[in-house]
């Protein structure tokens, strides 16, 4: 949807939440409740920022039922106001909606498939067999392999890339400078010499799956590298190939998946956060920020590595204990074995 004015009646029913207060009231905008004029709606969903509901110059504020009471202007009440936040941000984005058509600049091949309500922006690329879906948009300066399928209702920004035979599911939403289908890191070595080997395996996206900016996710170099349903991937993120990840998983920037693990569903990862090749994460695994992964985790939970930041000086106390941990750990076990004797 594009910028627009509307009702907070019609917020409440399209949000299917509880109004309290004049349904009549227009909103042109969303904004923090710190940033927010009148006119325009906010919402509440960290408690650490309820101290700003009784400053509020938003007409219109999303809260939990709980905080409805402190709040000083018109309410919308959801159980869940993050969400609610969510899905009423697309009434008033401002990004440019993509018309239907192939621009004059861009270079489609004659065998490729592309509905009228298809968008193909400046100097895009469409090699041959690719398909299109219905209101896919591909970005200015995309390139879009060899028989490649791209889903109804995707959106591919500006300057993506996709690899030949690349499938990618329906609403799919696909970030500047994402590469999808370079070739994985594989080579067989020789007496010290490396010999690449071909990358025979695709990249297949389910429905709903959000690539970020820069993230690469290479082809599988037998198998299928698999992107399940409703993955979201930030920016710089690197799944190398054979990777399997399960539906609604979910990995921060920078994260880097070697080749052949399988990770569960429901996963949340870090930032900058690291699982090395051939294991397997189980369903409902959290790795917080910059935990590196070397077995397989069977069990859901919060995973933790690394050490927090400290001065310098204590960081190098540290790291001398931490060599000497191997000698102190059989100290003390020939202090057991005399106390014991």
């Amino acid at each position: 949807m594009t910028t627009q004015t509307v009702t907070l009646g019609e917020i409440a029913r399209f949000l299917g939440a509880e109004l309290r207060g004049e349904a009549e009231t227009e909103i042109t905008g969303i904004a923090t409740l710190q940033a927010a004029r009148p006119g325009q709606i906010s919402f509440l969903a960290n408690p650490s920022y309820a101290r700003y509901l009784s400053q509020t110059q938003a007409s219109a504020v999303i809260v939990a039922p709980a905080a409805a009471d402190q709040t000083p202007t018109n309410v919308l009440l959801l159980d869940n106001p993050y969400l609610g936040y969510a899905r009423l941000s697309h009434w008033f984005d401002p990004a440019p909606v993509a018309e239907p058509g192939v621009h004059p600049s861009a270079i489609v091949d004659s065998s490729a498939v592309v509905p009228d309500s298809a968008s193909v922006g400046p100097l895009a690329v469409l090699e041959a067999g690719v398909v299109l879906g219905d209101n896919v948009v591909v970005g200015a300066g995309s390139v879009i392999g060899a028989r490649c399928q791209i889903g109804a209702g995707s959106v591919l920004r500006p300057r993506v890339t996709l690899a030949h035979d690349v499938v990618v599911g329906a609403r799919c939403h696909l970030l500047s400078g994402a590469v999808l289908g370079s070739d994985g890191f594989g080579f067989a070595n020789e007496r010290g010499v490396w010999h690449r080997i071909a990358q025979v395996g695709r990249v297949v996206l389910g429905d709903d799956v959000e690539v970020g900016a820069n993230t690469t996710i290479d082809r599988g170099a037998l198998d299928d590298t698999v992107i399940g349903n409703g993955v979201k991937l930030d920016n710089l993120i690197q799944i190398a190939h054979n990777v399997s990840i399960g539906d609604h998983t979910a990995m921060a920037a920078k994260v880097g998946i070697a080749g052949s693990t399988r990770i569960g569903r429901h996963c949340v990862f870090g930032g900058a956060s690291g699982v090395a090749g051939h294991l397997e994460i189980a369903d409902q695994v959290h790795l917080t920020g910059m935990t590196l992964v070397t077995g397989n985790l069977s069990e859901p939970g919060v995973y933790s590595s690394g050490t927090g930041a400290e001065s310098n000086k204590q960081w190098r106390k540290n790291a001398v204990r931490f060599r000497q941990l191997d000698a102190m750990a059989r100290r003390l076990k020939e202090l057991e074995k005399k106390i014991e004797g």
